[in-house]
Protein backbone atom coordinates (compact mmCIF):
# COMPACT_ATOMS: atom_id res chain seq x y z
CA UNK A 1 0.00 0.00 0.00
CA UNK A 2 1.20 3.37 -0.68
CA UNK A 3 0.27 5.85 2.31
CA UNK A 4 2.17 9.16 0.79
CA UNK A 5 4.14 10.53 -1.76
CA UNK A 6 6.12 13.15 -1.45
CA UNK A 7 7.92 14.69 -4.30
CA UNK A 8 7.75 17.43 -7.31
CA UNK A 9 4.84 18.15 -9.18
CA UNK A 10 5.54 17.32 -13.24
CA UNK A 11 1.54 17.88 -14.30
CA UNK A 12 -1.73 19.02 -13.47
CA UNK A 13 -4.53 18.01 -15.71
CA UNK A 14 -8.07 17.93 -13.66
CA UNK A 15 -8.35 15.52 -12.17
CA UNK A 16 -4.58 13.66 -12.42
CA UNK A 17 -1.40 14.87 -11.11
CA UNK A 18 2.03 13.92 -12.12
CA UNK A 19 3.84 13.55 -9.76
CA UNK A 20 8.08 12.89 -9.67
CA UNK A 21 9.01 10.91 -6.21
CA UNK A 22 13.37 10.57 -7.31
CA UNK A 23 12.76 9.81 -10.81
CA UNK A 24 9.73 7.45 -10.78
CA UNK A 25 6.73 10.11 -12.17
CA UNK A 26 2.91 8.07 -10.22
CA UNK A 27 -0.46 9.51 -11.88
CA UNK A 28 -2.15 10.53 -8.85
CA UNK A 29 -6.17 11.62 -9.22
CA UNK A 30 -7.11 14.19 -6.63
CA UNK A 31 -10.52 15.73 -5.58
CA UNK A 32 -10.64 19.08 -6.82
CA UNK A 33 -10.82 20.28 -3.31
CA UNK A 34 -6.95 19.33 -3.16
CA UNK A 35 -6.31 20.49 -6.77
CA UNK A 36 -7.05 23.99 -6.13
CA UNK A 37 -4.94 24.00 -3.36
CA UNK A 38 -1.71 22.61 -5.33
CA UNK A 39 1.40 24.77 -5.58
CA UNK A 40 2.84 25.22 -8.78
CA UNK A 41 4.51 23.01 -11.47
CA UNK A 42 7.89 22.17 -10.62
CA UNK A 43 7.26 22.70 -6.89
CA UNK A 44 7.49 20.30 -4.01
CA UNK A 45 4.03 18.70 -2.82
CA UNK A 46 3.20 15.93 -0.40
CA UNK A 47 0.18 14.12 -0.80
CA UNK A 48 -1.82 11.80 1.66
CA UNK A 49 -2.73 8.62 -0.73
CA UNK A 50 -5.02 5.45 -1.01
CA UNK A 51 -4.38 2.93 -3.53
CA UNK A 52 -7.00 1.36 -5.37
CA UNK A 53 -6.32 -2.26 -7.20
CA UNK A 54 -9.07 -3.54 -9.59
CA UNK A 55 -8.29 -6.75 -11.78
CA UNK A 56 -7.20 -4.27 -14.76
CA UNK A 57 -5.94 -1.18 -12.99
CA UNK A 58 -3.95 -0.06 -9.88
CA UNK A 59 -5.40 3.56 -9.28
CA UNK A 60 -3.71 5.94 -6.83
CA UNK A 61 -5.41 8.89 -5.62
CA UNK A 62 -4.28 11.67 -3.29
CA UNK A 63 -5.31 13.58 -1.24
CA UNK A 64 -4.06 17.30 1.05
CA UNK A 65 -5.74 16.23 4.46
CA UNK A 66 -6.11 13.28 6.38
CA UNK A 67 -9.85 14.25 6.57
CA UNK A 68 -10.58 13.90 3.09
CA UNK A 69 -8.47 10.54 2.92
CA UNK A 70 -10.67 9.05 6.11
CA UNK A 71 -13.73 10.22 4.21
CA UNK A 72 -12.59 8.93 0.88
CA UNK A 73 -12.27 5.50 2.94
CA UNK A 74 -15.42 5.87 4.09
CA UNK A 75 -17.39 6.38 0.64
CA UNK A 76 -16.17 3.67 -0.91
CA UNK A 77 -16.51 1.13 1.45
CA UNK A 78 -20.63 1.81 0.47
CA UNK A 79 -22.58 -0.04 -2.08
CA UNK A 80 -22.80 1.22 -5.76
CA UNK A 81 -20.17 3.89 -4.47
CA UNK A 82 -17.01 3.43 -6.58
CA UNK A 83 -13.83 5.38 -6.42
CA UNK A 84 -14.54 7.83 -8.52
CA UNK A 85 -18.06 8.54 -7.69
CA UNK A 86 -16.24 9.15 -4.20
CA UNK A 87 -13.62 11.23 -5.99
CA UNK A 88 -16.60 13.28 -7.54
CA UNK A 89 -18.38 13.45 -4.06
CA UNK A 90 -15.16 15.43 -2.13
CA UNK A 91 -14.96 17.48 -5.78
CA UNK A 92 -18.50 18.41 -5.13
CA UNK A 93 -18.50 19.53 -1.37
CA UNK A 94 -15.85 19.70 1.32
CA UNK A 95 -15.77 17.81 4.34
CA UNK A 96 -17.28 19.92 6.64
CA UNK A 97 -20.28 20.78 3.99
CA UNK A 98 -20.20 16.96 3.64
CA UNK A 99 -20.63 16.15 7.44
CA UNK A 100 -23.31 18.75 8.02
CA UNK A 101 -25.61 17.48 4.86
CA UNK A 102 -25.36 13.85 6.68
CA UNK A 103 -25.95 15.10 10.07
CA UNK A 104 -28.73 16.74 9.07
CA UNK A 105 -29.88 14.42 6.89
CA UNK A 106 -30.28 16.12 3.52
CA UNK A 107 -30.18 14.47 0.12
CA UNK A 108 -30.87 17.87 -2.09
CA UNK A 109 -27.31 18.69 -0.97
CA UNK A 110 -25.84 15.73 -2.47
CA UNK A 111 -27.94 15.20 -5.43
CA UNK A 112 -26.40 18.57 -6.67
CA UNK A 113 -23.34 16.57 -7.36
CA UNK A 114 -23.01 15.36 -10.36
CA UNK A 115 -23.54 11.64 -10.65
CA UNK A 116 -25.35 11.57 -7.19
CA UNK A 117 -29.11 10.86 -7.86
CA UNK A 118 -32.19 10.87 -5.49
CA UNK A 119 -31.31 7.48 -4.15
CA UNK A 120 -27.56 7.66 -4.09
CA UNK A 121 -28.05 10.15 -2.09
CA UNK A 122 -30.20 8.43 0.67
CA UNK A 123 -27.87 5.68 0.76
CA UNK A 124 -25.08 7.96 1.40
CA UNK A 125 -27.12 9.24 4.44
CA UNK A 126 -28.51 6.18 5.68
CA UNK A 127 -24.67 4.47 5.45
CA UNK A 128 -22.64 7.24 6.58
CA UNK A 129 -25.07 8.10 9.45
CA UNK A 130 -23.08 8.39 12.99
CA UNK A 131 -20.17 7.25 10.99
CA UNK A 132 -19.29 10.76 9.15
CA UNK A 133 -21.71 13.00 10.43
CA UNK A 134 -21.39 13.60 14.17
CA UNK A 135 -17.57 12.57 14.02
CA UNK A 136 -16.87 15.46 11.71
CA UNK A 137 -19.21 17.82 12.47
CA UNK A 138 -16.94 18.81 15.42
CA UNK A 139 -14.18 19.64 12.84
CA UNK A 140 -16.23 21.08 10.40
CA UNK A 141 -17.23 23.78 12.20
CA UNK A 142 -20.64 22.55 14.12
CA UNK A 143 -19.39 22.53 17.49
CA UNK A 144 -16.99 25.40 18.18
CA UNK A 145 -16.49 25.44 22.09
CA UNK A 146 -17.30 23.26 25.16
CA UNK A 147 -20.33 25.22 26.02
CA UNK A 148 -21.91 24.39 22.34
CA UNK A 149 -20.69 20.92 22.97
CA UNK A 150 -22.98 20.56 26.50
CA UNK A 151 -25.93 21.93 25.53
CA UNK A 152 -25.69 20.09 22.08
CA UNK A 153 -25.39 16.96 24.72
CA UNK A 154 -27.91 18.36 26.78
CA UNK A 155 -30.81 18.75 23.94
CA UNK A 156 -29.69 14.90 22.61
CA UNK A 157 -30.29 13.63 26.12
CA UNK A 158 -33.35 15.28 26.28
CA UNK A 159 -34.47 12.81 23.53
CA UNK A 160 -34.46 15.30 20.47
CA UNK A 161 -32.92 13.96 17.03
CA UNK A 162 -29.16 15.01 15.90
CA UNK A 163 -31.10 17.52 13.38
CA UNK A 164 -33.06 19.22 15.30
CA UNK A 165 -30.71 19.45 18.06
CA UNK A 166 -28.31 20.84 15.48
CA UNK A 167 -30.92 23.13 13.66
CA UNK A 168 -31.46 24.50 17.67
CA UNK A 169 -28.01 25.27 17.85
CA UNK A 170 -28.27 27.50 14.92
CA UNK A 171 -30.54 29.96 17.04
CA UNK A 172 -27.71 29.91 20.55
CA UNK A 173 -25.59 33.07 20.10
CA UNK A 174 -21.65 32.40 20.00
CA UNK A 175 -20.41 32.32 23.48
CA UNK A 176 -23.31 31.61 25.13
CA UNK A 177 -23.56 29.93 28.35
CA UNK A 178 -24.67 26.43 28.66
CA UNK A 179 -27.81 26.99 31.03
CA UNK A 180 -28.41 30.68 28.73
CA UNK A 181 -28.15 28.11 25.47
CA UNK A 182 -30.03 25.44 26.43
CA UNK A 183 -33.35 27.57 27.49
CA UNK A 184 -32.22 29.40 24.04
CA UNK A 185 -32.51 25.82 22.04
CA UNK A 186 -35.47 24.89 23.58
CA UNK A 187 -37.47 27.96 22.98
CA UNK A 188 -36.13 27.66 19.52
CA UNK A 189 -36.85 23.85 19.30
CA UNK A 190 -40.71 24.60 20.84
CA UNK A 191 -41.51 27.10 18.18
CA UNK A 192 -40.49 24.75 15.51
Amino acid sequence: MIGRLSGVLLEKNPPQLLVDCNGVGYEVNVPMSTFYNLPGLGEKVALLTHLTVREDAHILFGFGTAEERNVFKQLVKITGIGARTALSILSGMSVADLSNAITLQEAGRLTKIPGIGKKTAERLLLELKGKLGADLGAAGGVIHSDATSDILNALLALGYSDKEALLAMKQVPAGTGVSDGIKLALKALSKA
